[in-house]
């Protein structure tokens, strides 16, 4: 039996395309969307479903395979191999769709270099901190709006132009930081009021993530906050 990608999927971010494909597959596969051990459709087939071509598919798969989510087999076809806590761009990314996976995008609302708040938790050396607001998208559909505080320490300046739909892949390849783990506390909030009024919900009272994270020395870098929409998106962590 073969496995087709079963969610629309506008690929519209600011990574490479057969990133975007890669990471998109990921989130199906570690969400049980494409179960291990399950064969994808054959690639002509694939990529005219995600109207990209065939060689952007390829790149994609190559880089599944890379990382281990993925064989391929001679003469037969790819297969899933859901058995690794594979590294992802997204790894650190809890939130999907009601009906799992999704490949995540963001919006920047804005970007400013502010002195901290006091009800922030300690984290980094300096008195200030670049504060991010972004608009977090799943296949194209908004899904949760963030705050992100990075530690003043890492940069002078950081621009809306430069930065990544991934802030920890654009901190280890601008800013030299590495996160390599980070603390959640889940519960319930409104939405802020800065949401944008375009984000529109059902729900008055919303998931609501903070997030302490650490970087390569172990020390506390960035603090977030998120706020997702309860009717449209999940939080799921899965270990291996």
């Amino acid at each position: 039996m073969t496995f087709k990608i079963i969610q629309s999927t506008p690929f519209t971010g600011k990574l490479p395309l057969h990133v975007q494909v890669s990471e998109m597959l990921a989130r199906e596969i570690q969400a049980g969307i494409l179960p291990d051990g399950s064969k994808l459709a054959p690639e002509r087939e694939m990529a005219a479903e995600l109207e990209i071509a065939v060689g952007t598919l390829r790149k994609a798969l190559a880089d599944l395979t890379e990382k281990g989510l993925l064989e391929k087999v001679q003469g037969s076809g790819n297969y899933v191999r859901n058995k690794v806590a594979a590294s992802t761009i997204y790894s650190f990314f809890r939130l999907e769709l009601s009906s799992g996976g999704g490949l995540p995008t963001a919006e920047i609302l804005s970007v400013e270099r502010l002195k901290k708040p006091r009800d922030l938790p300690a984290f980094g050396t300096s008195q200030d901190a670049f504060r991010f607001r972004r608009l977090r998208r799943l296949n194209g559909k908004m899904a949760a709006v963030e705050e992100i505080w990075l530690d003043g320490s890492f940069a002078k300046q950081i621009r809306n132009e430069d930065l990544s739909d991934s802030l920890y892949q654009y901190y280890k390849q601008k800013l030299g930081l590495l996160i390599i783990r980070a603390e959640d506390a889940v519960s319930l909030a409104p939405p802020p009021d800065w949401k944008p009024a375009k984000f529109t919900s059902n729900a008055t009272i919303w998931g609501y993530i903070e997030r302490l994270s650490f970087d390569q020395n172990n020390a506390p870098a960035e603090f977030s906050r998120t706020w997702f929409d309860p009717t449209t998106t999940r939080f799921m962590a899965r270990w291996k």
